[in-house]
Formats: structure tokens, sequence, C-alpha cells
């Protein structure tokens, strides 16, 4: 049965659905009585979530797309395919990520990390936009580091082909993160409200990628520490049913970002969105 505070009937787009955050959202949603379009790449996932869609009663208003998010194409044919099924998006929720403990290339030739935790984000964000402008509030939310200031883009070697390191590429996706919502909202990209949260440290995501002893840590550090999915997801329901006013938002675990931070800089925001352009045009 849909909750009555929210509004029924929205069309939600979530990428990284099968797992964490993006699963527990997915789910969430669906008992409120929202059509649910699920992205992410594992079936054995995907069953589970199926199933779990059955118990609610909702699978009828659950449809899944089966997609590598860190390739340009599958990027496209998702838009495709979402656009073809639902003229307009009321939300569109990016979760996608992946730990990758060494470096390596997609199919398209780019560092894995950046490919999938930024680019897909940047793709999904503009090549929906037609269907969440059609959509009577729309709103994007991402989930990444906003609010933490540790690293930088590497602009001499953003695809990390020197020394690369997981956790630096992966503060990297973070910061590029931080810059596309500024990019976004500065060049008035859509109708949608471009909300960028980071919840904290939480119970959230596949591990297996990392090294057994990582895992191991994860897992104490978890336990003593982290933050339980359901608290962290809830501040993102406000976000769906009533999108802030202004263009961008930024919230660090609770609290508003201050949007002067170094890592929320227009011109850096500008210089990213040139950059992933002309990779992109490359590519064609």
């Amino acid at each position: 049965m849909a909750d009555s505070t929210s509004d029924p009937g929205k069309t939600i787009v979530v990428s990284g659905a099968t797992d964490g955050m993006g699963k527990a959202v997915t789910l969430s949603r669906l008992a409120r009585g929202d059509r649910l379009v699920a992205v992410g790449s594992n079936p054995a996932k995907f069953t589970a979530l199926i199933a779990e869609a059955e118990r609610l009663g909702a699978a009828d208003r659950l449809h899944t797309v089966r997609a590598d998010l860190s390739s340009i194409a599958e990027n496209r044919r998702v838009i495709d395919e979402i656009a073809a099924r639902y003229p307009a998006v009321d939300a569109l929720l990016l979760f996608a990520n992946r730990h990758s403990p060494r470096r390596r290339e997609t199919v398209d030739g780019l560092e894995y990390t950046f490919a999938l935790y930024y680019l897909s984000r940047y793709l999904l964000s503009r090549g929906l936009g037609p269907q969440l402008d059609a959509a009577a509030n729309p709103v994007i939310v991402t989930v990444a580091g906003v609010g933490t200031t540790a690293g930088a883009i590497d602009w001499d070697d953003p695809q990390s082909t020197r020394g690369y390191r997981p956790v630096r590429a992966m503060i990297q996706g973070a910061r590029a993160n931080d810059l596309l919502g500024v990019g976004f909202a500065q060049q008035r990209a859509g109708r949608a409200r471009f909300v960028m949260y980071h919840p904290g440290f939480t119970r959230s995501g596949d591990s297996s990628p990392l090294p057994l002893p990582v895992r191991i840590l994860l897992r104490v550090a978890a336990a003593l520490k982290a933050r339980p999915i359901a608290e962290s997801i809830a501040p993102i329901d406000g976000f769906i049913d009533h999108p802030p006013a202004q263009p961008l938002t930024a919230i660090d675990r609770g609290d508003p970002v201050d949007p002067a931070l170094p890592t929320l800089d227009p011109g850096d925001a500008r210089r990213l969105a040139d950059l992933t352009e002309e990779l992109l045009h490359r590519m064609v």
C-alpha cells in the first residue's frame, strides 16, 4: 500500500539499484507506490531484487535494466530504453559505484572508476534531461562525497595512467561528482534540481572486489561506526517528495555544505565539463 505522505505514482530511475543504499531506496519507494526503473549489472542480484519486490506486491511497478554503466554505449542504451518507456521521470537517483583494487580499462579505454563513478552520472543526468523536464517537479540526487575536501581532480592524468591507487581514484571520482552538480546547475542543463548528498559512513555497497583483509576491516568498522542504511536513505525521500527550490543543494550528513568550498569551484566545474565533452567527442 502506498504511503499517504508521498506523491503516489512517481517514476524514479535508480542506478546501482541492486546493492546497498540503491537497493534500499528502490524497495522503499516501491512500498510507497512508485514506479521504479532499477539499473544494475548483476543478474543474480536482480533476481533477489525482483523477489523482494514480489513480496511487497510491487513487481509490476519494477522495471529492471541490466547494463554495464562503465560503458558509454551502455549508458546511451539505458537512456534510450527508459525514454521509450517513460515520457516523464520524476527523480534520477545516482548510486552506481564500485571499488577497483587495480587499474583496469573499460571497453572505451577509460579508467574504470572514472567511467562508472563519474562519467555514467554525467551521461544519465544529461541524457534523461527531456524526461526529467517533462515531470512536474523533477530532481536528481547523486550520492557521493560532497563536503569532504580530501583529494582533487588530476587534471594532467584524469585516467590515472601513472601510479594508480584505488583510494585516490575513488576520491577523484567523488570530487568529479561534486563538480558535476555544480556544472549542471551552472549550465542550467535542465529543469531538475540537483542534490549532492553525502550520507556519511553507511553499511552499504558491495565490497567483494576488495582484498579480504580490507573487507574484514570494513566489516569491523561498519559494525562499530556505520550508520544503518535506513537512516542514511531517509533524507532522499524528502528530496524526492519535496525537491529543493534552488538549482543546487549540497548536504553532508544532514548539514548544508558551504558552496564556497574549493571542491565546488565553478571554474573547475566548467573545466571538467569541457574535458568530458572533449572526451565524449573523441569516442564518437
